[in-house]
């Protein structure tokens, strides 16, 4: 499992660097203005999954999932809601990593 750092997007603008999503999956860090950029650069769908780790009374609160369409990309919050109590970051995790690269990026 990987340990993702935050990159700042300036008012200027920024050219993020990306990293090879990792098959055991990744930490990240979390906040309010941050953000995972996820791009799929293969020809089938993956699933990225954030793990809540919380609970409501008895009742765990379920996983967040995004699916990622061939060529697509999509951005996930990395809200407080995902910070695991032991790392004090986020878990994700990959259900395909081959050609999936990712960033995480704080809002100014």
């Amino acid at each position: 499992m990987a340990v993702l750092s935050a990159q700042r997007l300036p008012l200027s603008g920024l050219q993020p660097t990306y990293a090879a999503a990792a098959s055991g999956g990744d930490q990240a860090p979390v906040g309010e203005k941050l953000f995972l950029h996820v791009r799929n650069g293969g020809g089938s769908s993956i699933t990225v999954t954030v793990a809540t780790p919380g609970t409501v009374g008895d009742l765990a609160v379920a996983d967040a999932a995004q699916t990622i369409p061939a060529a697509g990309a999509a951005f996930i919050p990395l809200t407080s809601t995902f910070r695991d109590p032991m790392t004090g970051r986020a878990a994700i995790t990959y259900s395909g990593v081959t050609t999936v690269t990712v960033a995480v990026l704080q809002l100014p």
